[in-house]
């Protein structure tokens, strides 16, 4: 009688792990579909590796349509403070496919990054365009797919402009502010990265620089061309190396 029950005990054990283990799934699920992040913790290594997906367009103080795909800063944020505060988050791997969007929010969205304590790095894969350049170097190492693009033009700014030397001056600090980003947390210097931007020759209907997979990296912008296995091991061992940092301050 004893072993009937026992039986019946381990059976209702395994559903129940079985339900928590499709309720996780769920929830992977959903938070994937809602934000575009993970958490990826089933590797050989014991890490735990925060994913961060920016993808289409940066979404500013206005929402765009619902027709847009958007990556949306009130999202990454917080994300971002929550993953600085946890001591389970190893890394973070930041995937970007954008095609550029609001400055504010890009630039804030970097300056986070930036400021992680946890290693990071990021992959480029079809384009990260316009402010998603300091996004995709505010990282401690960048990748890009040798098929992957990025576009590096002036700042531009919808609705009404108000045509005075005011207006201008703004411009000019708003641009000061990306090139300085960027120039600060790449290899390219600020003189070439503006010849980049006020190229003329590239772009038919606008002024700018489009550089495609090895050039993003030739010009120092990006450190090395290569897919999501490369990322990885390249994670892996920023991990590693401040895992075993860490050991030996407190040794």
């Amino acid at each position: 009688m004893q072993s009937f029950f026992h039986k019946i005990r381990h059976a209702e054990m395994r559903l129940s792990m079985a339900d928590k283990k499709i309720e996780e799934e769920k929830h992977r699920s959903e938070k994937i579909e809602e934000t575009g992040q993970v958490t990826l913790d089933k590797n050989n290594k014991s890490q735990t590796i925060h994913l961060i997906s920016v993808i289409g367009e940066v979404e500013g103080h206005d929402n765009l349509s619902n027709n847009s795909k958007t990556t949306k800063y009130e999202h990454i944020l917080p994300e971002l403070a929550a993953i600085e505060d946890s001591s389970d988050i190893d890394g973070v791997l930041i995937l970007l496919n954008t095609m550029g969007g609001d400055v504010e929010a890009g630039l804030a969205i970097a300056e986070m990054i930036a400021s992680l304590s946890k290693p990071t790095v990021s992959l480029v894969l079809g384009g990260s365009h316009s402010i998603g350049v300091p996004i995709a170097v505010s990282t401690d190492y960048s990748f890009i797919v040798p098929t992957g693009t990025m576009v590096i033009h002036p700042v531009r700014m919808n609705g009404m402009v108000i045509g005075v030397p005011q207006t201008f001056d703004y411009f000019r600090q708003i641009q000061n502010r990306i090139t300085g980003f960027v120039c600060s947390h790449c290899k390219i210097g600020k003189g070439r990265f503006e010849e980049l931007m006020m190229e003329t020759g590239v772009l038919t209907k606008d002024v700018g620089t489009i550089l495609v997979g090895e050039e993003a990296v030739s010009e120092g912008i990006i450190n090395e061309t290569g897919g999501i296995k490369e990322a990885m091991t390249k994670l892996h061992g920023l991990i590693d190396k401040k895992k075993k940092r860490e050991k030996r301050n407190k040794e």
